[in-house]
């Protein structure tokens, strides 16, 4: 086995088999090493939560995880491997082949140890989330994903800084430093996106509304599917999706109409002139009875004759509905209406339409 020492470009034919097993072993076994360790990272973050399966971990960090394990073997199994001294390269501390080798390899090396930071942290957002739908307060399915996005940005930002400082050499204390007096530069720059962020925290410590909340604000009636740093992304009863700054949705008039205990509903009838005082002080009685007694209306309804119309008697229906399903509201609202025909029909009037009246002149 003589041949394995023999030494092409400054290294042996076993370094080279060496470095060919370590990376056909990687190749072959990736795969396994990849599903031990995320079984194991799942047994640690999930431990026995309901309704979160392996496989969606598995499925996050199955390429970010992979790639990490190549890139280990790739070094371990090249650290030994010299370039040939008759190329004359400069040493991995001074600008040279290198330098750009070992420093492209940190730099790949940490943009998949945050990428898979961020997939684990989706998958911890997933658990939490999980968790919430147990409990009853909406609270807790808000803060989630914001505090997610929060972890998020913070690893992107310490994966920038070690990025900078391990391949560029960067001074990370000093450009910290340097970024207390740029900062104000910055906020300029970035004052909207500031005034969201800003208006984020308060929506989440005042709390106007939550999740799953619904709202009009700025002329658009939706319900709130999720408030994020920048903006809150609001389903609409066209069943369209919306974002709006967060800014708007704190300097705007917002009515939160979860929070109602009735839905009100005002209209008027006409009935025709001919319907006499005993007709119509029964029709305005009984409706006033069959909305004080409905299971699904409250005692303050209002049923009064208020005016004379143009081509009618009128008379003023409010009442309000004690729902905030809007499919519900409208069956009540249906069946009090077919009842107020009813009522109508039984004292013997019958509803107006406008008319008009025209006197001719004899000649």
């Amino acid at each position: 086995m003589e041949i394995l020492n023999d030494i092409y470009f400054g290294n042996t034919v076993r370094d080279y088999l060496w470095v060919l097993g370590s990376l056909l072993f990687g190749a072959i076994f990736v795969r396994f090493i990849a599903h031990r360790i995320s079984n194991t990272l799942f047994r640690f973050i999930a431990g026995k939560t309901s309704g979160v399966s392996k496989d969606e971990l598995y499925e996050l960090i199955d390429k970010p995880l992979k790639w990490i394990i190549m890139l280990i073997i790739l070094y371990v199994s090249t650290s030994h491997i010299e370039l040939p001294e008759e190329w004359n390269l400069a040493p991995s501390n001074e600008f040279g082949l290198k330098m750009f080798m070992h420093r492209s390899f940190i730099a790949f090396f940490i943009a998949v140890i945050v990428w898979a930071g961020l997939k684990i942290v989706k998958f911890l957002g997933i658990i939490l989330m999980a968790k919430a739908e147990l409990t009853e307060s909406k609270s807790d399915d808000q803060i989630i994903p914001f505090l997610m996005e929060i972890i998020k940005i913070l690893i992107i930002t310490f994966g920038i800084f070690i990025f900078l400082g391990s391949v560029f050499k960067v001074d990370v204390g000093a450009l910290i430093a340097g970024l207390g007096i740029g900062g104000l530069a910055l906020a300029l720059a970035a004052k909207e996106s500031l005034e969201n962020l800003l208006a984020s925290f308060v929506i989440f410590f005042d709390k106007p509304f939550t999740i799953g909340d619904l709202v009009t604000v700025n002329g658009v009636t939706g319900t709130v599917d999720k408030i994020g740093f920048r903006s809150t992304r609001i389903r609409t009863l066209e069943r369209s999706y919306l974002t709006l700054p967060n800014r708007l949705m704190i300097d705007n008039i917002l009515d939160n109409l979860s929070l109602r205990t009735f839905r009100r509903v005002n209209f008027n009838i006409g009935v025709l002139y001919g319907t006499s005082e005993e007709q119509l002080k029964g029709i305005v009685e009984e409706i006033q009875k069959y909305i004080d007694e409905h299971p699904n209306t409250n005692q303050d309804g209002e049923i009064h004759f208020i005016e004379f119309g143009s081509s009618s008697l009128d008379i003023m229906v409010l009442y309000f509905i004690d729902t905030m399903d809007w499919s519900v509201f409208l069956r009540i609202k249906e069946e009090i209406n077919f009842e107020i025909m009813r009522i109508v029909a039984a004292h013997g009037a019958d509803f107006a339409f406008p008319t008009q009246t025209i006197h001719l002149a004899k000649n």
